[in-house]
């Protein structure tokens, strides 16, 4: 299945961490008002009933706004509620091997943090990646940030679109103008503002000019 560039400007993956008094089916509609165009659920703590049962709530939410759900690293919870797709890191699951068990319909993300990796992900099958991090960031504190140059060189290097993520926010979005991205993946830029849905506008905003 191929994604189209659009579906990848604004990619709102979830942390429980800023629910407050809010649902987190309720921070990813805010989200998807505002502009986010596609979502990963992200838990990496969870058992396999509560992440299936928090990927069921959110499932009725995207569908509802016709916005893909992508789960991150559990293939068995992405069949489990029919999500999207799987987006799975270098140290998960190949995917091509993704691909054999959720058949040829679904979307597959893979990180890359190289040219080398971002080439290989194409070949095994990926439909996108996740390449970063580009800024220092609090959620991966091990690794260490993807260059402009890199980012760019990957962008050129596949035929696939690549989303920008790690440490993206307002104030450095449109330093990645020029790279060939065909969009951001952000977390806390959105989940940790008092207004989702307004962040989330702002950021698809300066996302539709980052990517031009």
């Amino acid at each position: 299945m191929k994604v189209a560039k659009s579906t990848m400007l604004l990619y709102a993956v979830t942390d429980r961490t800023w629910l407050g008094n809010s649902t987190l089916a309720e921070q990813v509609e805010q989200a998807i008002k505002g502009g986010a165009t596609l979502v990963q659920l992200r838990e990496k703590h969870l058992d396999f009933k509560a992440f299936l049962e928090q990927a069921e709530e959110l499932k009725k939410v995207t569908d509802r706004y016709r916005i893909p759900l992508i789960i991150n690293d559990n293939i068995e919870v992405a069949l489990a509620c029919d999500a999207d797709g799987v987006h799975v890191g270098q140290d998960d699951m190949a995917a091509g091997a993704v691909r054999a068990r959720i058949g040829e319909d679904k979307i597959i993300g893979v990180s890359a943090e190289t040219v080398e990796q971002a080439v290989q992900a194409e070949k095994n099958g990926a439909d996108y990646l996740g390449v970063g991090a580009i800024f220092p960031t609090s959620t991966k504190l091990d690794t260490e940030p993807v260059t402009f140059d890199t980012l760019k060189t990957i962008c050129s290097a596949v035929s696939i679109p690549v989303v920008a993520i790690g440490g993206i926010n307002e104030q450095n979005i449109m330093q990645l103008k020029g790279s060939g991205i065909a969009g951001v993946a952000v977390v806390s830029a959105i989940f940790a503002q008092p207004d989702i849905m307004a962040a989330a506008s702002r950021l698809a905003d300066l996302a539709r000019k980052a990517v031009e």
